[in-house]
């Protein structure tokens, strides 16, 4: 398929608001395509070149791509500058400055040309980068240009997610989403959209999904815990169960193979694996020629090798001495799951099964350590190990099915989480992981941090909904830090999929990349936050780098919450 073409397609979607319409436009582009190109089209329709996980970016900043559209079109950066402030979108600035012409380019060919131009390193690159897609701007039609200058700057928003790319998969096949869950399950698993596109279009949904196993190197969605706040309930609805202690760390799996970590995962699939100098002894350890782990990496304080808070541990993303920040604060590895062993997959074992392979290939060491865990059936049992957890500085107690397959995601009461004493209803029982949508100025004293609050929302079937307004009990740091992390995410529009009230708009509407921990009192009806809901005297808890927007607080999650509370 020619660039030209599937610009068009891109500009049908950028139009339609309709969810099943944007999904039944997918379907037909996957028809139009090639068995060799489909995934390039997937990719590239989701504003990527690569699943996140493969680490494929291409740090060119608005700034530098406005030079890239004045080399192109020979313009003054200044007219550049001009037209981007009238209009509010590069791409729309590349298109009116553009020469009316047809491509010939495929879309291969162009794919081609940004993955080499985003795989440009070193010295000069910068400006290499500029050149390159300058050029490749010059070849193209104003409509095809448009949307390629949105894919580097990361702004080709089309108002779908990969959940739709899955229905329209579905779709393609057999003109409904009937297929949508067996994809959902193998994109679980597997999660790139372009190879799983790829298989469907070369052998159906159903040969297709039955060819997808954990693989070394590509991330698992990890397994996910409910939220119940009896042990009595617990028992009730899970029978015997295992209670393992809860820690304040990071979520991390770790992909091994041949004595050496290859990757370690986050909960949103980004590799952190040069976070963690530890890892390289991970051979002396395992008894295995491959494996994928399920852990907690958990920082210590080095003196007193005490357990240290999540931000602490996650603050040596930004430090440049790893080494040296590893000895101030070392880490263990709570080990509590496996994946995969020996280029097998282990999901469909029980959960009992899963932890004799871990007691069989994990050797006795102090970085590595598997979680211990406790059987019972009994709730004042439960209550009990909880209760002690919480009295070692331990977040409280997860509850596990002693019978369940590893099974990713948040689905059926397979995993409970207890994080507090049961208590007498109005007490929220757990924090919420909110996106950030948008923030006001501040005033006063805070008008030198440009931010007095923000407005934070859950997530429902690819919508963003309101339910809380955070301003107080922020620190002068937090403050700071959030202007830092929203500044570049600032856009002139309200996003797709963003459902907030008129007299809850913010000054500045921000991308969803940024997730925050929110602590409340209690959830109360609300009339005016979309979410139906609303949290009371919300507070900052931290800054989740682990989780992305995909991975927020969900509707259903927080309707759980409120019947939990009023219990």
């Amino acid at each position: 398929m020619k660039i030209g073409e599937f610009a068009k397609y891109l500009e049908r979607l950028t139009k339609t608001s309709s969810r099943i319409e944007i999904t039944k436009i997918l379907a037909d582009l996957f028809k139009k395509l090639s068995k060799e190109e489909v995934d390039l089209a997937v990719y590239m329709s989701l504003g990527i070149l690569a699943p996140s996980f493969r680490g494929v970016v291409f740090n060119l900043a608005e700034r530098m791509m406005i030079r890239t559209i004045s080399s192109a079109y020979d313009v003054l950066a200044e007219d550049v500058v001009k037209k981007y402030k009238e209009v509010g979108d590069l791409g729309i600035v590349a298109s009116f400055f553009a020469k009316q012409k047809k491509s010939s380019l495929s879309i291969r060919e162009v794919y081609e040309k940004l993955f080499k131009i985003a795989s440009l390193e070193g010295d000069g690159s910068v400006e290499k980068k500029i050149s390159e897609t300058a050029r490749l701007l010059r070849n193209l039609d104003p409509l095809s240009a448009c949307y390629v200058v949105r894919i580097p700057i990361g702004r080709l928003r089309l108002g779908f997610s990969d959940k739709t790319v899955i229905d329209a998969l579905s779709f393609f096949e057999v003109k409904d989403k009937s297929k949508s869950k067996k994809l959902e399950a193998a994109y679980q698993v597997f999660p790139d959209l372009g190879k799983i596109a790829s298989a469907v279009k070369k052998v159906g949904i159903d040969k297709a999904v039955k060819n997808i196993f954990p693989e070394i190197g590509t991330p698992v969605f990890p397994m996910l815990a409910q939220r119940l706040k009896s042990a009595d309930e617990i028992i009730k609805k899970m029978g015997q169960v295992a209670v393992e202690p809860k820690f304040d760390g990071l979520r991390v799996q770790i992909h091994y193979q041949d004595g050496l970590c290859t990757k370690a995962f986050t909960r949103n699939l980004n590799d952190v694996k040069e976070m963690f100098p530890e890892l390289v002894n991970i051979g002396k350890y395992l008894k295995a020629a491959s494996a994928i782990l399920d852990s907690e990496a958990v920082g210590l304080d080095a003196v007193t090798m005490q357990m240290v808070e999540f931000q602490k541990t996650m603050a040596r993303r930004r430090k440049h001495d790893i080494l040296k920040f590893a000895v101030q604060t070392p880490v263990t590895f709570q080990i509590f799951d496996v994946i995969l062993l020996n280029g097998i997959s282990v999901m469909g074992q029980s959960y009992i099964s899963r932890r004799e392979i871990l007691k069989r290939i994990i050797r006795p060491n102090d970085i590595f350590v598997v979680d211990d865990y406790f059987l019972t059936n009994n709730p004042d049992e439960v209550r009990s190990k909880h209760k002690e957890f919480l009295e070692k500085g331990l977040e409280g107690a997860m509850i596990k099915r002693a019978d369940s397959n590893y099974v990713p995601g948040r689905t059926g009461w397979r995993w409970i989480k207890m994080k507090e004493v049961e208590e007498a209803s109005g007490k929220l029982a757990d924090t919420v992981d909110c996106v950030i949508m948008g923030y006001s100025q501040g005033r006063g004293k805070r008008s030198v941090f440009g931010i007095g609050q923000f407005l934070a929302g859950i997530k429902s079937s690819g919508k963003f909904l309101t339910i809380t307004k955070v301003g107080t009990g922020l620190t002068d740091e937090q403050f700071k830090e959030l202007q830092k992390r929203l500044s570049n995410l600032v856009i002139k529009k309200k996003p797709v999929g963003y459902e907030v009230h008129k007299d809850l708009e913010p000054d500045f509407w921000v991308l969803p990349k940024v997730v925050v921990e929110i602590a409340a009192d209690e959830l109360t009806k609300s009339p005016k936050h979309s979410a139906g809901l609303a949290l009371r005297f919300p507070r900052l808890v931290s800054f989740r780098e682990d989780k992305s927007a995909d991975q927020a607080t969900t509707l259903k999650e927080i309707q759980n919450l409120y019947r939990i509370q009023k219990r």
